[in-house]
């Protein structure tokens, strides 16, 4: 029996030829990567059955995916711009929930107290401190005469928030209160003091650099000169609320005598929902924080 002819052999092109393109011009999407897990190294690749396609897109390994139109960023993450240091200067304009009050009411205080110790170590030794006879008590709260606000918010704060410093270079007291009306279901309103007795370095430049000048800088707050109350006070306060049932209503009285300093801030946030429909406004709360902060520096001297 005679062998038959074994088919003509079809002309191969030159190794060096490149693959001819797939006439479906886009990467398979039921091909599998060939890329392994994140970490492990690529699998190992499949049989070619037909020429390759040359508009794949290979994938790499260990490299992150790009987000597409619309998506964050690496590196921007979504984060607020604290508004409410009670402290310090007062926060930016726009309202945040009355929630963060509290929270942000320490991070000023930290972010002060910080500056204030920087201050201290930095510049060195001065004068004998000039405290007129002010003493840092052990529980600052205990020691705040609020009467004035206890008129407008009644029901007593069980479990204020204290703390205190101790050092050779500055005595520290703070508190935040919150406040509330009988008839609300949550706080209304906060209230925070600090005290502090700068035992080595002289605070009165730094004090009326940030609070006399601070409406140059920033616009929408009031800066009021107020005589009566220590060597220099100011009342700096922005009020958002007027002629409508939402906003915010800012105010702080930052008050230095001698080396000793004192800030008394109100702060609240209303909205259609709250529970308070009868805030008070400016002019009273800046009454209280006067009244409230003349008697509480006399106490403080005792």
């Amino acid at each position: 029996m005679s062998t038959p002819p074994e088919p003509p052999q079809q002309p191969q092109p030159p190794s060096d030829a490149p693959a001819q393109p797939s006439a479906y011009p886009y990467p398979n999407p039921q091909s599998p990567a060939p890329g392994g897990p994140l970490g492990f190294p690529p699998a190992a690749p499949a049989a070619q059955t037909g020429p390759q396609n040359v508009y794949a897109q290979p994938t790499l390994v260990g490299v992150p995916a790009q987000p597409g139109p619309g998506q964050p960023q690496p590196g921007n993450p979504y984060v607020q711009p604290g508004p409410y240091p009670v402290v310090g200067p007062p926060p930016a304009r726009g309202g945040g929930g009355a929630g963060r009050a509290v929270l942000w009411a320490a991070v000023g205080a930290l972010v002060a107290s910080a500056a204030w110790a920087a201050g201290v170590f930095l510049i060195g030794a001065g004068d004998d401190a000039d405290l007129r006879g002010y003493t840092a008590p052990a529980n600052l709260c205990n020691a705040t005469d609020y009467s004035s606000f206890k008129d407008e918010y009644p029901d007593t704060d069980g479990a204020p928030t204290r703390n205190r410093l101790e050092d050779d270079a500055l005595d520290e007291g703070l508190c935040s209160i919150s406040l509330k009306k009988t008839t609300s279901t949550y706080a209304d309103a906060y209230l925070y003091v600090q005290l502090d007795l700068h035992k080595k370095t002289d605070p009165g430049p730094e004090f009326t650099a940030t609070w006399k000048n601070y409406g140059d800088s920033h616009t929408g707050y009031d800066v009021e000169t107020v005589t009566g109350i220590g060597d220099e006070a100011y009342l700096v306060s922005d009020d958002t609320t007027s002629g409508s049932s939402s906003g915010s209503l800012y105010a702080t009285l930052a008050v230095r005598d001698g080396w000793v300093t004192y800030t008394m801030s109100y702060s609240a946030y209303y909205s259609s929902y709250d529970d308070d429909t009868d805030p008070p406004t400016l002019d009273e709360v800046s009454d209280m924080l006067k009244t409230d902060t003349r008697t509480s520096l006399a106490d403080l001297r005792d």
